[in-house]
């Protein structure tokens, strides 16, 4: 089996079949400088340091705002 090697932005039209072996790193923001989540696109995943009232979250854009991953809700520092 053959494996290969991403760096910078990675699109599929149809999904991507495998097994992730490792960690997965996505990139730290801040709220102040999340990058637009329509711009990132539904469905694009990004680490908030300070996204949860303060505290650290991962958080998903809907392609509109970025959402927390635990409740749903918009990110916020406070």
């Amino acid at each position: 089996m053959s494996s290969t090697t991403f760096s910078g932005p990675i699109t599929s039209t149809a999904g991507f079949v495998g097994t992730l072996t490792g960690t997965a790193v996505v990139t730290t923001y801040t709220v102040a400088n999340a990058p637009s989540a329509a711009t990132a696109g539904a469905g694009s995943v990004v680490y908030v340091s300070n996204g949860a009232a303060g505290s650290a979250i991962l958080a998903f854009s809907d392609g509109t705002n970025w959402k927390r991953s635990d409740t749903g809700a918009t990110i916020a520092a406070a």
